[in-house]
């Protein structure tokens, strides 16, 4: 499967989050080939803070495959992680980060920070912004339009 096909993917998770009246972001984590977790913001649902897509595609995959270590991984999400889930990311020693939409007010990997490609951190990520970053963004606007 393409970027594209793999962002499509984490869209529909996003269209989830959406129809929860959850902030819509979706994300999947692919190992060699194949989806192994997928999901979206839930933090409203879990009352949670940390319940992003993100950590939460994390979690199921740590849970999945029995390691933090997540070296063979790539995580496609629809918007630029934010300072936390960039950390996660890194921490988790993901190897690829596919993102649509940039986010200037938080986001961490090329907007306000460069935590994935920072040098002085002990791990770094493969990065590649923009994928469906037209669909991603208007189905941010469209949610943000709804609550105004």
């Amino acid at each position: 499967m393409s970027d594209c096909d793999l962002m499509r993917e984490a869209l529909l998770e996003a269209e989830q989050a959406y129809a929860k009246g959850e902030v819509p972001i979706g994300a999947i984590l692919v190992c060699n080939g194949e989806i192994i977790a997928r999901d979206h913001n839930r933090r409203e649902e879990l009352a949670d803070p940390t319940a992003h897509a993100e950590i939460l595609v994390l979690r199921q995959a740590g849970s999945l495959l029995g390691s933090w270590r997540l070296t063979d991984a790539a995580l496609y999400v629809t918007v630029e992680p934010c300072p936390m889930c960039a950390g996660a990311l890194v921490q988790a020693r993901v190897s690829r980060l596919v993102f649509g939409a940039s986010d200037p007010k938080a986001g961490a990997i090329e907007s306000l920070f460069r935590i994935a490609t920072d040098e002085r951190l002990n791990h770094r990520l493969e990065v590649t912004g923009g994928v469906l970053a037209g669909e991603a963004a208007a189905l941010m606007r469209r949610f943000f339009q709804s609550r105004r």
